[in-house]
């Protein structure tokens, strides 16, 4: 039931709308890093993956469960795009590879084209690619292990904003 429902709405504009959610909560709990130059805001995020990858990688001894691991990810991963002015679409099921092996790359890829910025080398096709990469890798995730990727986006953007109580 839960894979009906996750492939019933990865249709673009479910996608987009996703995006735009993203930026509204940035724009309310993550001025810091909005108010970043838009090449530091891409190290920034591509820290993250690379953060999340290692939680991957560490397994059970990782005390952040996968679905946290996941959704982090995903919240990211739209915040990326949206710096990036990409519109994310979902292509499922591109590689036969194990979801470490694929976030990995993916973040290695990403922390070096942002590496590249600070030699003025190419890198917004490499880091674009990256990105849409990892989305498609974390929503076959969510496909493989029955997550509901919109349920796991508002859970986590609520106990993020609960951080900021100041602000209603």
């Amino acid at each position: 039931m839960e894979n009906q429902v996750l492939e019933t709405n990865l249709c673009e504009d479910a996608i987009l709308e996703w995006q735009r959610t993203q930026y509204v909560h940035d724009q309310r709990n993550h001025f810091d890093i909005l108010s970043l130059h838009k090449q530091d805001r891409l190290k920034h995020y591509a820290m993250h993956m690379a953060k999340y990858a290692g939680r991957v990688a560490r397994g059970a001894r990782e005390a952040k469960s996968i679905e946290r691991t996941f959704t982090d990810a995903l919240l990211v991963s739209l915040s990326a795009a949206n710096t990036l002015h990409q519109r994310l679409s979902y292509t499922p099921n591109q590689s036969n590879e194990v979801f470490l092996y694929r976030i990995t790359d993916a973040a290695g890829r990403m922390n070096d084209a942002c590496e590249k910025i600070d030699h003025l080398e190419p890198f917004l096709d490499q880091v674009t690619i990256g990105n849409q990469d990892i989305f498609n890798c974390l929503l076959d995730l969510a496909t493989e292990r029955n997550f509901n990727p919109e349920n796991a986006l508002e859970h986590r953007r609520k106990e993020l904003s609960d951080r900021h109580f100041y602000i209603r």
